[in-house]
């Protein structure tokens, strides 16, 4: 097994560079499926995710090819598999946009229910409301969602009102409108950064999306899209967490590459905790000298606080004077990680979808357990506040979103190593 070693009480002083967004490149990759030609692909994250969206890619038939490090081409003309493998499907939740696609392509497609963290919550009726509302047939099976329009036909454009704000839903609906007959319009729409990423990669292939970032998008489908070159946004969560290792361990230090409106959202809470935050045209810089102070926290839809850094704020308002309250408004199951924090002295209360949090003076080393991709980031902040080591498992949650964080960690000053423990099975590496 391998684990993370974090000697905590280092400040953090230096620069950290964004990859790109995780959220847009797990449905972005799976759009390539809907192109006529190579879509060449910039700025995309080297995380375990990236690596299973494109293992399943070269499963059904496409041609993908590593230009450098973070550039990829991938041809998905001679597709000859619509069945999605089981094993990897299951490994990641971003599986399910290959429905969307697969069926807007070939109108027929068979995936494994998806995997990756269990939030509780996470269902894909939505996901099937949308398809069935453009003339498919949808059936949930022996593990599968089988997706199929009838007679072999297209899909065609309808109207659809997701009951809930879906960010998944909504990516997955515009993927199965792109190629469908006429006009497609979604309601109540997510708005996240990576919903208009999406939009904007489809349109600059040659689809017709429109109102991405708002609550109504109408999508035009088109017969065909064409290849073409896009590079995927920074990631706001990636940048967040790094704002809040800051905030927690104190330090000044300049994160780069960022959309800084995409930050609006978790600034204003760590301004209000007492980080100093200066905003430039693409990087933030970060101070904390001094003690930080409590805030309520309740997580929405964007351009609400996310629910994806949730966990990571609640890191450093462990250490934070006075009593914070979080509420969570997103996932059923968010507070997993709470038992693990108590581990290394945290006074956490959780009833229900609300979290008490009564700061204490500090935190302190303990082994614990990432339970999650955004708990297990929440484990290293913490780690990195805290007196003495701590020693984190489960780091394969970790790997699955963020590229590279324990050399960009200590690359600001963190002592933070991983470590192979002798005689157990390496489980760190997905894909």
């Amino acid at each position: 097994m391998t684990k993370y070693l974090i000697h905590g009480g280092n400040s953090l002083h230096g620069t950290i560079h964004i990859s790109g967004a995780k959220n847009a490149a797990v449905a972005i990759i799976p759009a390539a499926l809907l192109v006529d030609g190579v879509c060449r692909i910039e700025n995309v994250p080297q995380i375990s995710d990236v690596t299973l969206i494109l293992q399943i890619l070269r499963e059904l038939g496409a041609d993908v090819r590593m230009i450098n490090r973070t550039t990829i081409e991938v041809d998905c003309s001679h597709i000859r598999n619509r069945q999605v493998p089981y094993e990897l499907a299951r490994r990641i939740r971003a599986s399910y946009y290959l429905v969307g696609a697969l069926l807007s392509r070939f109108g027929w497609a068979e995936v494994p229910l998806p995997g990756g963290c269990d939030l509780g919550g996470r269902p894909v009726d939505q996901h099937i409301k949308g398809f069935v509302a453009m003339g498919a047939d949808v059936e949930v099976r022996n593990g599968l969602i089988d997706a199929r329009v009838p007679n072999g036909a297209r899909l065609s454009g309808g109207q659809v009102y997701l009951d809930i704000v879906s960010v998944g839903a909504t990516m997955n609906i515009m993927l199965a409108a792109t190629l469908a007959k006429g006009l497609t319009v979604i309601e109540n729409a997510a708005k996240e950064p990576h919903i208009v990423d999406l939009a904007n990669f489809l349109n600059s292939m040659g689809a017709d999306i429109r109102g991405a970032g708002t609550d109504v998008i109408k999508i035009h489908g088109v017969s065909r899209l064409r290849g073409g070159s896009y590079s995927i946004i920074p990631d706001q969560i990636e940048a967040g967490t790094y704002m809040a290792a800051v905030a927690a361990a104190g330090g000044d230090v300049l994160i780069q590459n960022v959309i800084p409106k995409h930050l609006d959202c978790i600034t204003a809470k760590l301004v209000e905790m007492g980080v100093d935050v200066d905003e430039l045209d693409d990087a933030v810089r970060l101070r904390r000298t001094g003690p930080m102070g409590r805030v309520n926290v309740k997580t929405m839809p964007y351009p609400g606080f996310p629910t994806d850094m949730q966990p990571q704020i609640a890191a450093a308002l462990c250490i934070a004077q006075g009593t914070s309250v979080l509420t969570e408004g997103v996932w059923d199951n968010r507070y997993r990680y709470v038992d693990e924090f108590r581990r290394m002295g945290a006074r956490i209360q959780v009833d229900g979808k609300v979290a008490v949090i009564e700061g204490v003076d500090h935190l302190t080393g303990a082994p614990v357990h990432a339970c999650d991709l955004r708990a297990g980031a929440a484990m290293v902040i913490a780690g990195l506040a805290a007196q003495g080591v701590t020693e984190i498992d489960g780091i394969h949650h970790i790997e699955r979103g963020y590229e590279t964080i324990v050399e960009k960690l200590a690359s600001v000053g963190a002592d933070i190593r991983i470590v192979h423990m002798p005689g157990e099975e390496d489980q760190s590496q997905v894909g």
